[in-house]
């Protein structure tokens, strides 16, 4: 059978029961690939980042048959700042188990900023919730799957990475252990997930995206305060909290996590946290706080995400939501996606790989699949984050069923909810008259015309 021979253009822009399987058996016809077989050894990849996104790839490329290396700078124990939500189909999808998780949350709560309450989450069947963990414990598993798969961890900093000389000349991935010793490892392929600040990213130039910053107290509260947050989750929106983000507590196995975030005024962070602490002082009173933390959230994915042999996953890519600020789930599916594609492309582990084939098996598949609900997300926010009338807004039509059932039915699951047309039709009309009432339609317009 002839090889079939792609053209690839370059950017011109410089468990509490038994797991389940979690990857499928890939058949592919060696007979069609235009990729160098490697002789006398495996692909070798190096994942930068032991993040859920990191874990996730180096999981998947270690199952299928790649010599994988994943680096992570920090010991198991470290404490990740995180909300820490993660939605119910990532239990499964990711066999996370239940154990792990710290509170399984049945309750919303998101108070506009005048205060009015409304609970979001009447629509919630008996066997959904949302799920509320730490970032050190989910972490820790996740990587320690992925060493049982077959990835070797190495706990060091990447310092930096030298490009190749030649196409399938290695990558050098530089790094030190115990901030003194200096190592260097040759490898053919490189999946950046260290985070928003990604030392990857900017190895290859993929470019700058604006970053918003979210800033979290971990605070333990006396036992009948502690019980109010059993399995409820609180949002606040407000000037006072955030000009362009939301305020959160969010409960956790023995403490509650308050905080904030903005991209706009990112110097004031500090004032925000003043205000979500103000907002819930009377819950909070006689907390204590155990731990302040704080850390960048990209605001939309990077401009160049795989360029050669190197792709970004993550945050590192740019995979957090607008509106909510979701980033966990994404970041473990991009991870494993990457992952899953780099053994596609290299047959197991078996030939080398190139741009064109990063960009066929992770980028085209990940695009298709998210790249419309990242935008839906971005309009929401800028419709209804902007001022205040447009927050009051948000929480009236989050008192709407039909709107908490299409919300839940969405996050929970990862699938655009299919709603009765009536009941759409309605929404919009609800949608427009909140906006309306608020005078956010005519402030808009406004700013239009000038």
């Amino acid at each position: 059978m002839a090889a079939k021979i792609q053209i690839c253009l370059p950017l011109l822009s410089t468990p509490t029961s038994k797991p389940k399987p979690r990857f499928q058996s890939l058949t592919i016809s060696a007979s069609k690939s235009t990729r160098p077989s490697i002789n006398g050894r495996k692909l070798r990849a190096a994942v930068i980042g032991g993040g859920p996104a990191g874990s996730s790839a180096a999981e998947a490329l270690a199952v299928g048959g790649v010599e994988t290396f994943l680096f992570e700078r920090n010991p198991p124990s470290v404490a990740k700042p995180c909300g820490g939500a993660i939605p119910l189909c990532m239990l499964e999808e990711f066999d996370i188990p239940h154990h792990l998780i710290d509170r399984h949350v049945t309750r919303m709560r998101i108070f506009s900023p005048s205060n009015i309450a409304v609970d979001f989450g009447k629509t919630l069947k008996p066997q959904e919730f949302i799920a509320m963990l730490r970032r050190e414990v989910l972490d820790s598993f996740l990587r320690s799957r992925a060493q049982t798969a077959g990835a070797n961890l190495i706990a060091g900093l990447v310092t930096g990475l030298d490009l190749p000389a030649s196409p399938n000349a290695p990558y050098t991935v530089h790094y030190t252990i115990n901030n003194s010793t200096r190592r260097s490892l040759a490898v053919d392929v490189v999946i950046g997930a260290d985070g928003a600040n990604s030392r990857v990213a900017k190895s290859i130039g993929a470019g700058g995206y604006a970053c918003a910053i979210a800033f979290q107290e971990r605070i333990k509260l006396p036992d009948e305060k502690m019980a109010y947050y059993e399995n409820l989750a609180e949002m606040y929106v407000g000037d006072d909290v955030s000009p362009d983000f939301y305020g959160w507590v969010f409960p956790k196995c023995d403490h509650v996590a308050v905080g904030t975030g903005t991209v706009r005024s990112k110097q004031d962070i500090k004032l925000y946290q003043r205000g979500i602490r103000e907002r819930v002082r009377a819950k909070i009173n006689g907390g204590k706080v155990i731990k302040v933390e704080a850390h960048p959230i990209p605001e939309h994915p990077r401009p160049v995400r795989v360029r050669g042999r190197v792709a970004l996953v993550g945050d590192a890519a740019g995979y957090v939501t607008k509106c909510s600020g979701e980033g966990i789930y994404f970041a473990a599916k991009s991870g494993r996606m990457c992952g899953n594609g780099v053994v596609k492309a290299s047959e197991g582990g078996e030939r080398m790989i190139d741009e064109c084939d990063l960009r066929r098996e992770y980028l085209k598949e990940w695009d298709a699949e998210y790249v419309s609900t990242f935008r839906f997300l971005d309009l929401l926010q800028r419709v209804f984050y902007g001022s205040n009338a447009g927050r009051e807004a948000l929480v009236e039509l989050c008192g709407d069923e039909h709107v908490q059932r299409m919300t839940f039915e969405s996050y929970l699951y990862k699938k655009l909810a299919r709603g009765r047309v009536w009941d759409d039709a309605k929404l919009l009309m609800n949608t427009i008259g909140s906006l309306v009432r608020c005078k956010v339609v005519g402030r808009q317009m406004e700013g239009l015309i000038l």
